[in-house]
């Protein structure tokens, strides 16, 4: 599970989105999570996932390698559902004890699961696509112009470097521990999710 986790990752391919600017990479990025959240419409999301799907595409990178990433967030996905399946007001449909699965709460939640599988695959797919050096200095160089009011671009796209780097080294350390752990009889397979954290 840890091996899953995909944002901060570089994977090396000649593709036309690899040789984009990493300023278009990251303006294009904002404006596909911008668009995610601009309502809730099925045509919108038909064309938001054509989009998508052109760019991995054009991205030579294997959709098995981007759908992995989405391992990572299940649980999160399950919660957001399950809080707006039973928490949102309106119209009942199913009744399960004391709580009621409602038309709008479906609704919702199916918009929310598709909005979140969306934005990783996405964001996911800038990082996969380029390097951390370009990143930084597209970000420095799309931000140039925040220098003249005195924001440190420079310091920002420097952090936001750094923080980028260490989630592969966090990731495999992570591994290590777990590895280690593992050959000492540690069980992270079997029980709950606190059971597997004391493990």
């Amino acid at each position: 599970m840890i091996r899953d986790i995909t944002i901060g990752q570089y994977y090396q391919a000649d593709s036309v989105i690899h040789r984009l600017d990493p300023r278009v990479k990251l303006m294009g990025t904002l404006i596909f999570v911008i668009s995610l959240f601009l309502g809730s419409n099925i045509w919108l999301y038909l064309v938001v996932a054509a989009f998508l799907a052109i760019v991995i595409a054009l991205s030579k990178i294997p959709l098995k390698f981007i759908l992995k990433g989405l391992k990572a967030i299940v649980i999160l996905i399950v919660i957001s559902a399950a809080f707006n399946l039973f928490l949102t007001p309106g119209t009942p449909l199913i009744k399960i004890w004391k709580l009621t699965i409602t038309h709008e709460g479906l609704n919702t939640a199916v918009f929310m699961v598709i909005r979140l599988i969306f934005l990783i695959m996405g964001s996911s797919l800038m990082t996969l696509t380029t390097t951390p050096n370009n990143l930084t200095d597209g970000l420095e160089k799309g931000l140039g112009f925040l220098k003249y009011i005195k924001v440190p671009v420079h310091e920002i796209a420097m952090m936001m470097s750094i923080a980028l780097r260490f989630i592969p080294i966090l990731i495999e350390e992570t591994d290590k521990i777990m590895k280690a752990q593992m050959a000492r009889g540690a069980d992270f397979e079997s029980g709950n999710i606190i059971k597997k954290a004391k493990a």
